[in-house]
């Protein structure tokens, strides 16, 4: 038994060892200068130097870069969370004619990909003078992130208890205040499920951030580490 286990353990750690080997070599090469990495790509740093950092951190717009992606980020989760709380809810328990085609539809735009919309959206933005805007970004970014947050919702919606509906509604609550008062503080789960999905998706963006935020000021995190190599290399 006792064999066992350290075997069970030892496996683990080399295991953990290996998802670590990719972050150990890149604070290692972080913390090398520029000719030493030249002759030593695999090896520890020696000696330890910090101006990769400070250029990052003090020579660079890195801070606007993260703050232009946390303004995306936080507009476009809490649009599409709000607008996905009122779609999911009308689509799980309120009952009208065609919610089930509504609901299929909204689910099958998950399956189109962000990059065959981009022309005519560009051609769109063109037209409305919102390219290089938050705004427009953030409209788009919530459109990509809502039909999967409304299926995820609207499927949790659906588990909750059909007797807490009945009974809200026999004390005369009306829609909005069930969703308010009962659903959603049953759904923090869920919900925070999905605003830390959501915020991941916006904020790894590339493609939309670089296509639609052409201003350099506008420029997300991404999308200024993929060009910082070019302009601001020493």
């Amino acid at each position: 038994m006792k064999l066992d286990c350290t075997l069970k353990h030892g496996i683990l750690l080399v295991a953990t060892f290996l998802a670590l080997v990719p972050t150990i070599f890149m604070i290692a090469t972080s913390l090398k200068s520029q000719e030493e990495y030249t002759f030593n790509k695999v090896g520890f740093p020696h000696p330890v130097v910090f101006d990769h950092f400070e250029n990052v951190l003090f020579h660079s717009p890195f801070f606007a870069w993260m703050g232009n992606s946390i303004i995306l980020a936080a507009g476009a989760v809490a649009l599409s969370t709000v607008v996905s709380c009122l779609g999911a809810y009308a689509i799980a328990r309120m009952d009208f004619k065609g919610r089930g085609t509504l609901f299929s539809v909204t689910t099958s735009l998950m399956a189109i990909p962000p990059v065959v919309m981009i022309v005519p959206l560009f051609v769109l933005y063109a037209q409305l003078e919102l390219i290089s805007t938050f705004s427009g970004a953030i409209l788009i970014y919530a459109g990509l992130i809502t039909p999967f947050s409304v299926y995820l919702l609207t499927t949790f919606f659906r588990t909750l208890p059909r007797e807490l509906f009945e009974s809200a509604r026999m004390d005369g609550a009306g829609d909005l205040l069930i969703l308010r008062r009962i659903v959603l503080p049953l759904s923090l789960p869920a919900l925070l499920t999905l605003v830390v999905v959501n915020a991941l998706y916006v904020w790894n963006d590339l493609i939309i951030a670089i296509i639609f935020l052409q201003d350099d000021a506008k420029r997300t995190l991404m999308a200024g580490i993929s060009v910082y190599r070019l302009l601001f290399r020493s």
